[in-house]
């Protein structure tokens, strides 16, 4: 029997990886949708050789050259955040909600109101929104599986235990690029040096994300709200080698680690196949040729992105939201040239400080439409801090 899938994000790295696991065996799935950006040349080749039902371009501007490079294949093509929005509305099995940033938000919802299965590697989905995520979920009989490496680990480390008896949760982090630069050189950090990541391949923001440690930030709210524990039973750990992605910490003192290489076809393959386990072709470690694994407590002087994050969890409501976006746009600012890499967090931090002010906005019920005004928000107070330079 074949599964409907779709993929959000596809031309991205998490698509990429999904992908050439489904392409190993093509026959146990039917693609309903697939999803990008810009990368129009690439999305056409995807749904072409997966017989996609649909493929969707975030732009509309790069809607007629899909059409041209799908012609003749039946494949539809259309274009816009609308039309995103519609394809996870279409009946599907298991989704990959793989789009970077805010912007998985509205389709993961619309999946899980679908009933789908969600694969979330969207971060961003929980930070902005978790109890909105969660119970979306949960009122229509949707689940939601992990797909970021530390999560899933975690989210592994769990079967068969309960959620009670965890003491704590460690997730790991390689510190980027500039785990081991003076910090007073920080703030020369180009933009080539904070797009090359040590251990991992992935796309530019997120690899900016990790030498910041703003990614690992959001990765503690996401905990938080997916496995549903207290702040204060969170902690990170910088781990060099990325091979052990997190570990969870029992009351009798126990401590389970997830041990594997740094290729996310792992975390996909555990979600694409839940509950089952199969096989999946990534290297297979060998720890005596490994030798040691070096863990050492991070320096928030270094990353203020993680003190923000406890911050943003101690204050609860959209503060997420606003944390989120304001790193967006902050990021944005890095990579046009208008801020330095230590101006990002400071930028972030006083977004927080101007809009927490406004208790009712930050306090607000957490809806898509509210969700969507503190982004709007955030952003904006954030571009003005960037182009005045208060």
């Amino acid at each position: 029997m074949t599964r409907r899938i779709s993929i959000f994000g596809a031309t991205g790295s998490i698509g990429e990886s999904t992908i050439d696991l489904i392409e190993r065996d093509p026959d146990a799935y039917d693609v309903v949708a697939l999803t990008g950006g810009h990368n129009v040349a690439r999305l056409a080749e995807q749904a072409r050789a997966l017989r996609a039902d649909l493929a969707v371009t975030a732009h509309e501007e790069n809607l007629p050259e899909l059409r041209e490079r799908l012609a003749g294949t039946g494949i539809e093509a259309s274009a816009g955040i609308t039309a995103i929005e519609e394809a996870a509305r279409r009946p599907a099995d298991w989704v990959m909600s793989a789009i970077v940033g805010a912007a998985g938000l509205p389709p993961g919802l619309a999946a899980l109101e679908a009933g789908a299965t969600l694969a979330l590697a969207n971060k961003e989905s929980l930070v902005t929104a978790g109890p909105l995520v969660l119970a979306t979920a949960e009122k229509h009989g949707a689940r939601l599986l992990p797909v970021d490496s530390e999560h899933s680990a975690v989210f592994q480390g769990l079967v068969g235990e309960d959620i009670a008896a965890v003491e704590r949760i460690i997730i790991t982090a390689s510190g980027g690029a500039f785990r081991d630069w003076p910090i007073e050189k920080l703030a020369e950090a180009t933009l080539a040096q904070a797009s090359c990541h040590p251990n991992w391949d992935m796309g530019q923001r997120i690899t900016i994300d990790s030498a910041s440690m703003f990614n690992k930030a959001l990765e503690l709210i996401e905990t938080k709200e997916f496995f549903g524990v207290s702040p204060d039973k969170i902690e990170v750990l910088v781990h060099p080698q990325s091979l052990v992605h997190a570990l969870v910490g029992f009351n009798d003192g126990a401590l389970m680690a997830h041990v594997g290489p740094a290729d996310m076809r792992h975390a996909i393959g555990y979600a694409l196949h839940w509950p089952e386990r199969r096989h999946v072709p990534v290297d297979r470690l060998d720890l005596g040729q490994i030798g040691n694994l070096e863990f050492r407590h991070p320096d928030e002087r270094r990353w203020p992105a993680l003190r923000l994050a406890r911050e943003v969890m101690a204050e609860g409501g959209l503060a997420g939201a606003a944390f989120n976006a304001a790193k967006e746009a902050a990021l944005d600012g890095f990579i046009a040239g208008r801020i330095n890499f230590v101006r990002m967090s400071e930028v972030v931090e006083e977004v927080l400080t101007r809009l927490s002010v406004d208790r009712s906005l930050i306090h607000a019920e957490i809806t898509l439409d509210n969700v969507r005004a503190v982004d709007d928000m955030a952003r904006m107070t954030a571009r003005n801090i960037i182009e005045t330079g208060t």
